[in-house]
């Protein structure tokens, strides 16, 4: 009798089933996806209730004969690709492939890849699941019929080689709309003042006005901060009230997916693509010793913070064990997911409390073990007792003006004790703060030591970053957690977006591409509908909604706007975008054009008028024509012909190149490490030693990044100063120019507000 064949979807898997099964099973495995929709063609029959033509993948020949015979004639096959629905699309593809009279195919999860996990799936198999597969194959076809469809209309609009897509395009109208944010906004000046202050007991303190009489104070203005120091420096401060409370604060759930993911972009400063790959390496299966290969993390892709009540136990016993009883609550705390959760996962968890970080260090890599180490420790700390932290707030009377002081103390550390998610770094006790406060009675006079008006400025809302933008889509139901990374990294593969100083800005191609598409593809573009799309697809696996009928609702409008927009789509092909410039030459408009090299700026006269620039964005998103640097070619020669060397404007910035073209094509480059020059600042990336230097963009645009790149990728438009962040303590701040303002000093930190004119 032939074994039964267990069939995954990772060969790394292989190793670490077949420790658990031995010679009960044959394990082998598809390397992810065996079939997909062709790649030259739509390959859905719109007509049959959108019957999707799979064709076997390219390079796969080779894999699917590989798997056909280790399969041989065996009547049983265990089908256990990844427990979600891209795995059971895989699953339904394999049967397909190995479909045979008498052949029994069973459908098997492994939540975790550890003895007991691998046991029980093979012990608690199921059918195929025909409704997670719908609603993969929903998700497939609508995201096929959204990119082969407006694609072609961007090639003949715009340019060649450019596509769009249902989730990726409605991401880069966020980072869109929020630079738009940053454009419209107008810094608004105000002021604070600070007391410092000292009473019977050390040590001296700080208090800020907060009120006159039972109104919020607001300072607009330096005369009317002067004013107020005035009338403060002639009052008595006395000591109004003291509150003092103890809070109790609750850990965390365990990770989900995007969790994870924002966790460790801000941690760690991994990419979202990294955490995953890391992640799905830790769940697959780690080789503790020879032969010893151990999942050491549940499936990585879920929504839900649930977890298995025995995994909540070991945890305790572990808490009380090396922490103590105070540490441990008398019960498993368990978290209630989120509406429309999809809980078919256990929350991201370790698979065993004993595969301490430390014990499992000599077997990880770097990044294994950092991941595995926030996931351990998370989830070890939600089983622990909540912290306690002392918090006194004293209220300061001077005349008809109030100022408070706070501060907080940790009572009890309990789960701060082992992690402390970043996200909440900002409400974190602050035990310096708290031990400074001195011991003061009510009613006691304090001696005024000095006031300090301090001026500052309204910041705008801030560019996203990674962990941002995936707390965004999160949010909005955009995309679901797996499918992040992937969208992180398309749009910035496909140009749409750049990520600078570890925020993410449009690009120009970005900005035109995103305005055509909310033109003509409203619905499309809209974030409610795409969320929606979402609570559809979900309906489709809950057997709440047919696929065929979200097809048909969703196709019928778009197709009218697919062939209304052929008509009605600016062409901005040869054409260009408006600027509201005019050419410095001949008076005609000059427009935003993409070459093979980026986009320009052109006189809309061309042939006649053939003036190019490149161009940057001001802080108010206006265009502006970048000039070349004509000094730089004075005196400077050919080397290899002797003629005059003049200045060119290309995709990487300005260069030289010879007057003898096109006899002579040799060419210099103005922005190398020899060109590029120091501003007497230290790249401040951990463990970089590099300078900051002044570069060019391929737009001909300065700006600032680490002289050791490509080892180090610090970038920022504005030009560092060697200064201290007088608020926040960053190592540097940045000089601004505006209009309004002239040169300012901020910090790029985020969250930071300060803000002082030179």
């Amino acid at each position: 009798m032939n074994k039964p064949v267990i069939i995954v979807e990772s060969p790394t898997k292989v190793k670490t089933i077949t420790k658990y099964t031995g010679n009960a099973y044959s394990v082998t495995a598809t390397s992810g996806h065996l079939r997909d929709l062709p790649p030259h063609e739509l390959g859905i029959d719109i007509d049959n209730g959108f019957a999707p033509d799979y064709v076997n993948i390219k390079g796969k020949q080779k894999v699917i004969k590989a798997l056909k015979s280790a399969v041989g004639d065996a009547d049983d096959i265990y089908l256990a690709p990844d427990p979600d629905r891209e795995g059971e699309a895989i699953a339904f593809h394999v049967a397909d492939l190995l479909k045979k009279k008498g052949r029994r195919f069973h459908r098997v999860m492994f939540h975790e890849l550890t003895k007991t996990g691998i046991q029980k799936g093979l012990t608690e198999p199921t059918e195929l699941n025909r409704n997670r597969y719908d609603a993969q194959q929903a998700r497939r076809i609508l995201d096929r019929l959204v990119g082969y469809q407006i694609s072609p209309l961007l090639w003949r609009k715009v340019r060649n080689g450019l596509s769009a897509g249902r989730v990726q395009s409605v991401a880069v109208r966020i980072i869109c709309d929020r630079e738009r944010e940053i454009f419209a906004f107008d810094p608004q000046e105000y002021w604070s003042i600070t007391a410092a202050l000292e009473g019977a007991n050390p040590p001296r303190f700080e208090a800020k006005l907060v009120k006159k009489g039972t109104k919020n104070i607001t300072i607009g203005n330096q005369a009317e901060a002067d004013r107020i120091v005035d009338e403060l420096s002639r009052q008595a401060f006395t000591v109004d009230k003291i509150v003092q409370k103890t809070i109790k604060r609750n850990p965390q759930p365990p990770f989900t997916t995007s969790k994870l993911q924002q966790e460790a972009i801000r941690k760690l400063g991994f990419t979202a693509k990294k955490t995953m790959a890391v992640a799905q390496e830790l769940y697959e299966g780690i080789d503790l010793g020879p032969g010893e290969p151990v999942g050491l993390i549940t499936y990585m892709r879920t929504d839900s913070t649930r977890i298995a009540p025995e995994a909540a136990h070991e945890a305790l016993a572990h808490i009380r064990s090396v922490f103590g009883n105070d540490y441990a609550p008398d019960r498993p705390r368990f978290f209630a997911n989120k509406n429309k959760v999809q809980d078919a996962h256990e929350a991201i968890r370790p698979t065993g409390i004993s595969y301490t970080p430390e014990s499992v260090k000599r077997y990880l890599s770097k990044d294994q073990l950092t991941l595995y180490t926030l996931i351990w420790k998370r989830f070890v700390a939600s089983q622990m007792s909540e912290a306690q932290i002392d918090q006194k707030t004293i209220t300061i009377a001077a005349g008809d003006y109030l100022l408070s002081v706070s501060g907080s103390t940790v009572r009890f550390p309990g789960f701060m004790a082992l992690y402390q998610p970043e996200e909440d770094k900002n409400g974190a006790p602050d035990k310096d703060k708290g031990d400074k406060l001195p011991q003061l009675d009510e009613k006691e006079v304090l001696k005024l030591i000095e006031l300090d008006p301090k001026q500052h400025f309204t910041t705008p809302p801030p560019r996203f970053s990674e962990a941002s933008l995936v707390k965004e889509l999160e949010e909005n139901g955009i995309g679901r957690p797996s499918t992040y990374a992937t969208i992180l990294s398309t749009i910035r593969d496909k140009g749409y977006v750049d990520l600078i100083n570890k925020a993410f800005r449009p690009t120009e191609l970005g900005f035109i591409v995103n305005d055509l598409l909310v033109e003509n593809f409203p619905t499309i573009l809209d974030i409610e509908f795409t969320a929606n799309m979402e609570n559809d697809l979900d309906r489709i696996e809950s057997d709440q909604l047919q696929a065929v009928r979200l097809l048909e609702r969703f196709y019928g409008p778009f197709s009218q706007r697919i062939e209304a927009a052929k008509d009605r789509m600016r062409s901005v092909k040869g054409v260009g975008m408006d600027t509201g410039l005019s050419c410095p030459e001949c008076g005609k408009e000059l427009k935003i054009k993409l070459g093979k090299n980026g986009p320009f700026l052109a006189c809309s006269g061309y042939p006649d008028c053939k003036f190019s620039r490149n161009y940057a964005r001001t802080d108010k998103g206006t265009v502006e024509p970048v000039e070349p640097d004509l000094t730089v070619a004075e005196g400077k020669s050919c080397e290899k012909c002797g003629s005059p060397m003049v200045v060119k404007q290309g995709r990487y910035g300005d260069f030289l190149a010879c007057s003898a073209y096109p006899d002579c094509k040799s060419t210099q480059s103005l922005n190398s490490g020899a060109n590029a020059a120091p501003i007497g600042v230290k790249c401040p990336e951990p463990g970089c030693n590099g300078d900051i230097v002044e570069k060019k963009s391929k737009r001909g645009k300065v700006f600032y990044g680490c002289s050791r790149f490509p080892k180090c990728t610090f970038a920022s438009w504005d030009k560092p100063v060697d200064m201290a962040c007088p608020d926040c303590g960053a190592p540097f701040v940045v000089e601004k120019t505006t209009k309004k303002e002239g040169t300012v000093l901020t910090c790029a930190s985020e969250g930071c507000g300060f803000r002082q004119r030179t």
